[in-house]
């Protein structure tokens, strides 16, 4: 009987393969099938007819070759048909597809042979992404494919399918626009999708029955069948999912994509441990699998065909769905190697691919954690972001205490905290980090390295977070303290993200954990728009502010030093600043941004010189709002002022 215990395993012995033709290749002639499974006795090659049932009508053994690596050729064409692996190490292991499975059939419960370039649409070859000079002009807003759609007033035909993204033009039964036409208005530049690879805990052939974020993976590289037309046929989800993908692209948004390398679904039944047992996870001392993602158990980034495997993996995302691309869910659970080695393949294939990820574990690792992608060791990983918790929390409390405050919900003394990510982490000789609290100092080398935000799928949305916070506040008060926290994370130095619907005040009815709530609760409300109509309107007017003026998204760390000073009296909740617009080519000159999170107006002194009112607590006009001041200024409750200086 296996005891799933590895501590008397010296895995670094195990033997490396460096080819790139791991996996099952179909073409009309033959088909390649190699895997990597150095402790494997037998191993068994079974192909069906049919993806779910039904006894295999063929069975062969793969030849064992060099390091590590079994092999075999099918000849004749096999398209259309499925194949599982059963392999023997001492003892039988469970039947599964292979670990680098590009297509499989319902529920990931066998693989299938598939021409790929059956699954491109039409004129795929010229599909393109946005690029950008700088990741700090993105603007990424993070949604979930079943989410955007699924609302009986989404207007979306495909709801909670990849094809939901699909469709041009839709709109709620009141006439306000849905789906793609609300983020091409929007004018965010990226969609950050929840994992869209074949995760398990959603029936494919019961799909509304349950709901899953789907940070559970079962097949790293097929796509999730829940989310296709037709989840029996492999093809089909791969090529509505490259449609979805063309979609945005011809929208000018890229598609990034949140990959969940961190840790398996299952543990001992997964298919990496039903190939090599025990290689491709941490183990504590005492043999057992380790845990730091919190669900069972972690992946060891640090061996070499792990680390091969996701980058594999990675290149296979990007080349062949053009993704834009990645968010690592844990990334402190990832060893700081692995993310440099990523960084770098990426770069040799596409230098613009935007990568960030949670600078942070859920629990424990046998691993110490300098050798991890922690928040603090991101200035070792150039090209690479982490989201800004420290800001998060600073703008609206704990993340995880619904009652606490932040400065946008009226809590005092989180000036520096804010300040921390008005300049993007990076270190800046004003801010003095003994007062920010969470960290000591900049963990940025550079702006594109902080992620920005104050929420997103984790925890409550921001909405229910102020309502718990400020349970006195008028519906008034909510609305500028969302329109508060967007305007500071649309503003600040480094990449802005936005959980989707934050925009029109999205409400989880108060759940603060809703992996597997019901739609009811995860969908996207879309007749909140018509509820809310200033809050996105001031949304949109804050992206193009963004867009219109390289002040709010300069590129170093050195620029933001020099050009981005703390130039007025401090005052307890308020944070205003002076930008040099001039020194980093802003048609603006010098602008100062005032932020009054008071529940009452405050008088700011300015800089001498006479001030054009270019964005107040209600409106935002690049024109100018007809109103000059010099010596000081009344800043509204709960609001943002924006003045440039006259010539």
């Amino acid at each position: 009987m296996r005891d799933w215990k590895f501590n008397h395993i010296d895995f670094s012995i195990y033997p490396v393969y460096t080819g790139n033709d791991l996996g099952v290749f179909w073409s009309p002639e033959k088909t390649k099938v190699k895997i990597w499974a150095p402790t494997a006795k037998i191993v068994e090659f079974r192909l069906y007819k049919d993806g779910k049932t039904g006894e295999p009508f063929h069975k062969t053994q793969l030849q064992a070759g060099e390091n590590g690596t079994w092999s075999t050729v099918l000849i004749g064409d096999y398209e259309g048909k499925f194949y599982t692996f059963k392999i023997n190490d001492g003892d039988w292991l469970n039947e599964t597809p292979d670990m680098y499975a590009r297509c499989v059939g319902v529920n990931g419960l066998r693989g299938k042979f598939f021409n790929p370039k059956n699954t491109n649409p039409e004129n795929w070859e010229h599909d393109k992404g946005p690029r950008y000079n700088s990741f700090t002009e993105a603007v990424i807003y993070e949604t979930h494919v079943r989410d955007f759609s699924i609302s009986k007033d989404s207007g979306i035909l495909n709801k909670g399918k990849f094809l939901g993204f699909t469709e041009e033009n839709t709109q709620t039964p009141d006439g306000i626009s849905t789906g793609l036409s609300h983020l091409k208005e929007l004018g965010v530049t990226h969609v950050h999708l929840l994992p869209v690879y074949d995760f398990y805990t959603v029936d494919e052939e019961k799909p509304l029955e349950k709901y899953n974020w789907g940070y559970d993976p079962l097949h790293y590289n097929a796509t999730e069948g829940s989310y296709s037309t037709k989840p029996h046929d492999g093809t089909s989800r791969i090529r509505e999912f490259k449609q979805l993908v063309q979609a945005l692209h011809n929208a000018g948004i890229g598609v990034i994509l949140d990959v969940v390398y961190n840790h398996t679904y299952l543990a001992k039944a997964s298919v990496f441990n039903q190939t090599v047992p025990g290689y491709f996870y941490r183990q504590k001392q005492d043999g057992t699998f380790a845990n730091a993602s919190g669900c069972g158990n972690e992946m060891a980034t640090e061996r070499a065909m792990v680390r091969k495997y996701i980058i594999d993996s990675l290149k296979y995302w990007q080349q062949e769905f053009h993704i834009d691309g990645f968010r690592f869910d844990l990334m402190g659970i990832y060893d700081l190697d692995t993310m440099k080695t990523i960084r770098q393949e990426m770069n040799n294939l596409d230098s613009g691919i935007i990568l960030y990820g949670e600078g942070w574990a859920a629990d424990q690792s046998p691993m110490p954690e300098q050798k991890r992608a922690v928040k603090m060791n991101t200035s070792l990983l150039p090209g690479i972001g982490s989201f800004n918790d420290d800001f998060r929390d600073a703008l609206k409390g704990d993340n995880g205490n619904k009652k606490s405050k932040g400065f946008v919900s009226g809590l005092d003394l989180r000036e520096e905290a804010v300040k921390f990510g008005v300049v993007g982490a990076v270190n800046h000789p004003q801010i003095v980090y003994e007062y920010v609290g969470t960290s000591l100092q900049g963990w940025a080398a550079e702006p594109d390295q902080s992620i920005n935000y104050a929420s997103c799928h984790d925890n409550y949305t921001l909405w229910d977070k102020l309502k718990f916070s400020c349970p006195k506040a008028t519906d008034v008060e909510l609305r500028k303290m969302v329109k508060l926290a967007g305007a500071l994370v649309l503003t600040s130095q480094g990449v802005p993200f936005l959980h989707s619907g934050v925009e029109f005040c999205r409400t989880k009815k108060g759940n603060g954990n809703s992996y597997k709530s019901p739609d009811a609760i995860n969908q996207l409300d879309w007749s909140r728009k018509k509820q809310f109509p200033e809050v996105i309107e001031y949304h949109k007017k804050l992206i193009q502010l963004r867009k219109n003026h390289p002040a709010f998204r300069m590129s170093s760390a050195e620029q933001i030093r020099q050009n981005l000073h703390f130039c007025t009296e401090y005052q307890t909740g308020v944070v205003s600043y002076c930008i040099e617009g001039a020194g980093v080519g802003d048609s603006w000159g010098k602008i100062i941004l005032i932020f009054n999170g008071n529940r009452k107006e405050v008088t700011v002194p300015l800089p001498e010189g006479n001030y054009q009112l270019m964005a107040n607590g209600n409106e935002i006009s690049e024109a100018g709002l007809e109103q000059f001041v010099a010596e000081q200024v009344q800043v509204e409750a709960i609001s943002m002022l924006i003045l440039v200086k006259s010539n």
